[in-house]
C-alpha cells in the first residue's frame, strides 16, 4: 500500500499528525533586551546620582504640608469632578435639544470655556475682584440692593480655583456625554416617546445608561486631568500639594527632591483613582459582551486555588 505522500494525496490524520512550528522571530527578543537594559540603565544612573538626596526624599514624603497639600488636591479633584459632571449632562441635553436658544448657549459655553487656557481662566476667577469690586443682589437699572458682599471674601483663592476647574471641566465632559448619547440608537428614543414617556425621562432613564459605556472611559481619563491640573492653581496660591512643595522647595532648595515627592505622590493617587474607572467599565459593559474577563483579584484568587489544590493520585486496580 503506497502512502499518502507517494500517492499525492493528504489525508486528515497526515495534517493532524504534522506539528504547527511556530515562527521565530529573534529580533522581537533582542528589541526586549536591548530595551530592558536601557530602563536598567536609566535606573541605575538615577540611583547612582550623587545630585539627589534620596535621605531629603523620604523625610519630606510624608510631612504635614505635603499630606495637607494631598488632602486639598483629592478635595479639589473630586467635588470638581462631581460638580462638572452634573453640569456636564445638562449642558449635552440643552446641545442636543430641539430649543434653539438652548442649543446655541450650550454650543457658546463649550466653545468659550473649551477656546481659552485654563490657567488663564484659573488667573481670571483669581483676579476677578479686580472687575468687580463687590457682588450684589438687587433690582436691575436701580439702586435697590438685597444683598451685597466684597468681592475678595467671597472668591476666596479656594472658590476660584474650584470654579475655574469646575465650568472649565464641564465643557469637556459635556462632549464626551454628547458623543455617548449620540451612540444610542434612535430607535430607543422613538420607543419611549412612543410608550408616553417624556423627554426628561426618556434622557435619563433611558438614554443615559445605555450611553454610559461610552462615557465612562473618556469621563476617567478626564478625572486624572482633573487631580494633575489642580497644580495649575499654585499660581492663585491655593495650597494643593504642588504649592506646598513650592514652599517647602523655596526655603531649603530642594526642588528635585520636592519634585520627585511630588511625583510620587501624583502617582499614587493616579493609581487609585483608576481603580473605581476599572469596575464602572465592568459594570456598564455587562450588556455589550456575555462573559467579562476576570478581574486581577479574581486571577489572583484562581491562581492560589489552583496552586493549593492537591493534584489527583492514580490509583492502579489490583
Amino acid at each position: 500500500m503506497s502512502s499518502p505522500m507517494s500517492t499525492g494525496t493528504v489525508t486528515a490524520s497526515s495534517l493532524h499528525a504534522a506539528p504547527a512550528i511556530p515562527l521565530r522571530r529573534p529580533w522581537r527578543w533582542i528589541s526586549a533586551v536591548v530595551l530592558l537594559a536601557v530602563v536598567a540603565l536609566f535606573i541605575q544612573s538615577l540611583l547612582t546620582n550623587k545630585n539627589i538626596e534620596y535621605p531629603a526624599i523620604t523625610r519630606y514624603l510624608f510631612d504635614t504640608h505635603i499630606l495637607a497639600g494631598v488632602w486639598l488636591t483629592l478635595v479639589l479633584t473630586v467635588l470638581s469632578m462631581l460638580v462638572s459632571t452634573i453640569l456636564a449632562i445638562v449642558i449635552a441635553a440643552m446641545r442636543l435639544s430641539t430649543n434653539p436658544v438652548l442649543s446655541a448657549l450650550s454650543w457658546l459655553y463649550v466653545w468659550l470655556f473649551r477656546g481659552t487656557p485654563l490657567l488663564v481662566q484659573i488667573v481670571l476667577w483669581g483676579y476677578l475682584g479686580l472687575l468687580y469690586s463687590r457682588l450684589s443682589v438687587g433690582i436691575p437699572l436701580t439702586d435697590i440692593v438685597f444683598w451685597s458682599v466684597d468681592t475678595n471674601s467671597l472668591i476666596t483663592a479656594f472658590v476660584a480655583g474650584f470654579l475655574a476647574l469646575t465650568l472649565n471641566e464641564a465643557a469637556y465632559s459635556s462632549e464626551i456625554v454628547r458623543a455617548g448619547m449620540l451612540s444610542v440608537d434612535e430607535g430607543q428614543r422613538e420607543a419611549a416617546y412612543s410608550l408616553g414617556m417624556s423627554p426628561l425621562y426618556t434622557f435619563s432613564r433611558i438614554l443615559l445608561p445605555q450611553a454610559m459605556r461610552v462615557i465612562i472611559p473618556p469621563m476617567g481619563n478626564e478625572l486624572i486631568s482633573m487631580l494633575k491640573n489642580t497644580s495649575l492653581l499654585s499660581v492663585i496660591a491655593v495650597l494643593e500639594l504642588y504649592t506646598q512643595a513650592s514652599l517647602i522647595s523655596a526655603q531649603n532648595l530642594k526642588q528635585v527632591e520636592l519634585l520627585v515627592v511630588v511625583s510620587i505622590w501624583y502617582l499614587f493617587m493616579t493609581s487609585v483613582l483608576s481603580v473605581p474607572q476599572y469596575y464602572l467599565e465592568r459594570r456598564f459593559g455587562r450588556g455589550a459582551s456575555r462573559t467579562l474577563p476576570p478581574t486581577p483579584l479574581q486571577r489572583l484568587r484562581a491562581a492560589l486555588a489552583n496552586r493549593t489544590r492537591p493534584t489527583p493520585t492514580m490509583q492502579v486496580k489490583p
